[in-house]
């Protein structure tokens, strides 16, 4: 990892990417001179990493080659899951291999990209069992985010002291304080927002932090507050599937007609067929689909 010069160094590459500004994350990592090589490795596992939330996988692929740092070589890793569906079972097994042998969980970018390909494998326990022997910050966040998935908000709780402790101040801590917050639900999805507001204010607003706004008035029952943070979303990412997926929600809410949500839906598929949202959605309607029939057939009997 970077030193103490290089962590300033790296700092707004870092903010961007955290709060969902991938573009300026990629425009400052473009242009920084990093000070040292461990700088260059880190400040280059952002950029890539901007590139594959952005979706521009090829652009990882065809730049991280297999000289390179082996922090690099699982950020391309990633890209190599996202980009190649019919692959991912193959990557999976082949980051099994790895896990089963000697690897160093050392490397905190191994250990986060292959729990980033666990967590969306949907694979949380192997994430979980990655992830538990790191002091990475980003790993903790990682933790937390995998917990309050399952539900398991006791741990997550746990593992945000641990953020706390560890860096108080960090931007992520501060965003797994709003995860946790949204997740407990009550006054806290007030305290949630003022975290999202005030990074938009002190750095930019972004399709995630609007989304995290939204979240939050959602939750109070806030609607129509919630739909602005959402349109505002939807002008800066018109293709953000979150955003997407909080205005099928919200619609619902709202009691819009049901063809607008229906787009949104239509959307989803036809942009992020893989998301797991659009793979539960598309189950259930096949689910539905099929006791419709087996209904039909036992009325036609």
């Amino acid at each position: 990892m970077a030193d103490k010069e290089g962590v300033d160094q790296l700092f707004e590459i870092k903010t961007n990417f955290y709060i969902g500004n991938y573009q300026q994350c990629i425009n400052e990592a473009q242009r920084i001179k990093p000070s040292n090589p461990d700088v260059r490795t880190e400040k280059d596992v952002l950029l890539y990493r901007a590139y594959i939330a952005q979706k521009k996988y090829g652009v990882v692929l065809d730049e991280i080659r297999s000289s390179q740092s082996d922090e690099l070589q699982a950020v391309r890793t990633l890209a190599e899951y996202m980009a190649n569906e019919n692959q991912r079972d193959k990557i999976v097994r082949d980051l099994d291999s790895k896990m089963s042998s000697s690897v160093s969980m050392s490397n905190n970018i191994f250990m986060l990209m292959a729990a980033s390909i666990y967590f969306q494998d949907q694979n949380c326990d192997a994430a979980l069992r990655i992830l538990h022997s790191s002091e990475s910050i980003e790993c903790m966040a990682l933790t937390v985010q995998i917990l309050l998935k399952l539900d398991r908000v006791d741990l997550a709780k746990k593992e945000l002291k641990r953020m706390q402790d560890t860096d108080e101040d960090s931007i992520l801590t501060q965003l797994a304080t709003a995860w946790f917050n949204l997740a407990v639900g009550g006054e806290k999805f007030q305290d949630a927002y003022y975290i999202y507001q005030e990074m938009a204010d002190k750095f930019s607003s972004t399709p995630l932090l609007l989304n995290g706004q939204a979240a939050s008035y959602m939750g109070q029952g806030r609607f129509d507050d919630a739909e602005s943070c959402l349109q505002e979303a939807l002008d800066k990412d018109s293709n953000n599937p979150e955003t997407l997926i909080n205005l099928i929600v919200l619609s619902q809410h709202l009691g819009k007609a049901p063809e607008v949500s229906n787009r949104y839906v239509s959307q989803l598929k036809d942009s992020h067929r893989s998301h797991p949202f659009v793979k539960d959605y598309m189950q259930k309607e096949n689910d539905f689909d099929r006791v419709c029939k087996n209904y039909s057939a036992s009325v036609s009997a």
